[in-house]
């Protein structure tokens, strides 16, 4: 590699009585904490704690917005209009970084979640209502899309709203010929063999990655992520982190 890989993971997924991840033992390990806004998981308090958290480990903070979804985790699609889809992100980054600001940080890029991470992509109108929270917000802020083939394109789009991409790779899921994911509901679409996790991080690390059916992808990534909502996921984040030292 020419350069560090990001290696960021999706925090703060608490919420209230509900217990989700290590959040303690994986913040120190990584460099970016996708820190879950209210709306698909999360909560005043977790929020807080998690801010805090990154915060005294000099992490840096992403919000992680999605759809008001907290009975599905935010992997649902909604039917929400552009506007919608810009207030709703728009909101959550607001709401963490006040967080941010009672621990003397700051958000510093926005990641969106399940269904909406995944809407980005098929729909430019969402993608678009994303970018439009992002440059409201703060243009300076890198927005994080899934590894394309030809990032072009997108890059071409987010410029026009004055935003920078960074481009994210997956250790722990399974990826279609097409460079998406594969479906949650599918088989297999979320690994569980540490071995395969971080083989596969160093792949992605080398600029590629092989699909489920073992077709060879040439992907460019600027992040890699690791979710923490795993069994595996600080076993899988110590190795991964250790491999890329390596």
């Amino acid at each position: 590699m020419s350069r560090p890989l990001l290696l960021n993971c999706d925090l703060g997924e608490s919420f209230g009585a509900w217990r989700m991840g290590d959040d303690n033992a994986i913040m120190p390990l990584i460099d970016c904490a996708n820190i879950a806004c209210g709306f698909h998981a999360s909560d005043p308090v977790t929020m807080d704690k998690t801010v805090a958290l990154a915060a005294a480990h000099g992490v840096q903070i992403g919000a992680h917005p999605a759809y008001p979804d907290l009975v599905g985790f935010g992997r649902r699609s909604m039917a929400l209009s552009a506007d919608e889809i810009t207030a709703t992100v728009l909101y959550q980054i607001g709401a963490l970084d006040g967080f941010c600001r009672r621990h003397q940080t700051a958000v510093r890029y926005v990641k969106p979640h399940g269904a909406l991470y995944h809407d980005m992509i098929q729909h430019e109108t969402t993608f678009r209502a994303i970018l439009a929270a992002v440059q409201a917000y703060d243009p300076t802020l890198p927005l994080v899309l899934p590894a394309r083939f030809d990032p072009e394109p997108w890059r071409v789009t987010a410029a026009e709203f004055g935003i920078q991409l960074w481009f994210e790779g997956f250790a722990d899921r399974a990826y279609q010929v097409d460079a998406n994911l594969v479906p949650r509901n599918q088989v297999g679409a979320v690994l569980s063999d540490l071995d395969a996790m971080v083989a596969q991080a160093l792949q992605l690390a080398a600029g590629t990655v092989s699909s489920q059916n073992g077709e060879p992808l040439a992907l460019h990534i600027d992040t890699l992520c690791v979710h923490g909502d795993t069994p595996q996921a600080l076993a899988a984040v110590r190795a991964i982190r250790a491999a890329l030292t390596a």
